[in-house]
């Protein structure tokens, strides 16, 4: 039945009849094969059809399908350029134990820009990323690694403090841009800033503190790109920007740059299923910056903590962190807190709540939560409103309250309009999929809006 299925490129007879055989769930051949889980059910239900070349090809390599047996070029078989191309490659290797250099940094800034994708389809290749104790060498070394002195006296121009100031705030405007349109518009700019920054660090002179300064843009940087990768779907340069950000935090001799690196590793391993590491990541960060008094990163922090509970059903946990979260959000900001932590507030600590209360299954809490967290949301942060909006209408769904979830779904596809990120994307798909059962002509409507919506991002 395979050998007849991919003779015909029926993917939905194929990937059915893949899940038998292994055996696996949509969930853990979604993750292989970079679509969602509700796409899948409904490729392997007829209702769908692939037929985007690219994300054919994807399919079939992703799956290891015979180059004998398929009338396409696999990507793996003839592309020397396929890491540009976000396909499959084995895993790099863990380098947590080399020497936490300035050279190694400057290397791992390099390897950074490497690998990005080409277009905004997500990759959700799991299996790829270091996880486990091999994630938690690295978080180690970050913390106990001597740091060595950061300067350089070569041939290349001085560097001015208003070149630094100048690094300083593009990042912050590519910030500023991301949370308003996505990742999409954004990730190739990071990229080029960063690599600007890499050749300053490699090539121009400085003394010890404009080394400094220099390296915590470059984990500043380096965290964006990682997330705006993230964003894209795109899980493996992802991280490798991420534990590049770890190593630059590392020789700024400022834990606040790496706690952000490591907040947003959080983020990933909750999110592809690992969230034990995002607990071990967030325990870590938190050790680091306890005793510099920067209330409100110490309890973004707790947050991305209590999710990784949450995930794992760990309700207690999760709870206690995520009041003592609150005690310390209520303190506001202090001179300590990190600039980039601008969007710290208390709708943040309540959309994560709710968040945490829609794992645990506790949907008429979370919907409450959400509720609340909408009216005090940052409104120049679109993408923050429209996630937590996509949330709220599954947590009203599941609770029974069809209007409530209808009323958010409306507020999450509004705002989605003009936002390029495929994470958001992915929400809103789960969204639909708790609204398609749903019988009249209202959830119908927001059904067909979605797919429309979908439909425009990908052309």
């Amino acid at each position: 039945m395979v050998r007849d299925s991919l003779a015909e490129l029926d993917f939905g007879r194929l990937s059915k009849r893949l899940r038998e055989i292994v055996p696996l769930r949509q969930d853990d051949l979604a993750a292989i094969t970079g679509l969602t889980q509700g796409y899948l059910s409904r490729l392997e239900a007829g209702r769908v059809q692939l037929t985007h070349i690219d994300r054919i090809v994807e399919f079939l390599d992703s799956v290891g399908a015979p180059a004998d047996l398929v009338r396409l070029p696999l990507r793996a078989q003839a592309s020397p350029t396929a890491e540009a191309d976000n396909v499959s490659s084995p895993p790099d290797r863990d380098d947590a134990a080399e020497p936490w250099t300035a050279r190694r940094m400057v290397a791992a800034l390099h390897d950074a820009m490497r690998g990005e994708p080409v277009t905004m389809r997500p990759n959700r290749r799991h299996f790829l990323l270091l996880a486990g104790t091999a994630l938690s060498a690295y978080i180690h070394q970050w913390g106990i690694a001597d740091t060595e002195p950061l300067e350089r006296a070569l041939g290349g121009a001085q560097v001015t403090p208003g070149l630094v100031e100048s690094f300083q705030g593009t990042i912050d405007s590519l910030r500023t841009m991301d949370a308003s349109s996505g990742s999409g518009m954004v990730a190739g700019l990071a990229r080029a800033h960063l690599g600007v920054v890499h050749e300053t660090l490699k090539s121009a002179s400085y003394d010890e503190e404009t080394g400094r300064r220099l390296a915590g843009i470059a984990a500043d940087t380096a965290t964006q790109l990682g997330w705006f990768r993230f964003d894209a779907g795109h899980q493996k340069p992802a991280q490798r920007a991420l534990l590049a950000a770890l190593r630059a935090a590392h020789a700024s001799g400022d834990p606040r740059y790496g706690a952000g690196a490591l907040s947003y590793l959080a983020i990933q391993g909750y999110s592809v299923g690992n969230p034990r590491d995002a607990v071990t990541a967030m325990q870590a960060a938190r050790d680091k910056v306890h005793c510099l008094g920067a209330a409100h990163l110490e309890a973004m922090l707790l947050t991305r903590q209590a999710r990784g509970h949450a995930k794992l059903g760990e309700q207690q946990a999760c709870l206690r962190a995520l009041g003592r979260a609150a005690e310390l959000a209520s303190l506001g900001p202090s001179e300590h807190d990190p600039g980039w932590l601008y969007w710290m507030n208390h709708g943040e600590i309540l959309g994560q709540t709710a968040s945490c209360h829609l794992e645990l299954g506790q949907h008429t809490v979370a919907a409450s939560y959400f509720e609340q967290a909408a009216s005090t949301l940052n409104p120049n942060d679109l993408r923050t409103r429209a996630l937590f909006a996509s949330r709220a209408a599954s947590a009203h769904l599941l609770a029974g309250d069809r209007d409530g979830g209808f009323t958010a779904a409306d507020s999450a596809l509004t705002l989605a309009v003009d936002i390029h990120s495929a994470r958001l994307n992915e929400h809103l798909e789960q969204t639909v999929e708790h609204l398609r059962p749903i019988p009249g002509a209202r959830s119908s409507e927001l059904v067909e809006r979605s797919r429309q919506l979908t439909a425009v991002k990908e052309l």
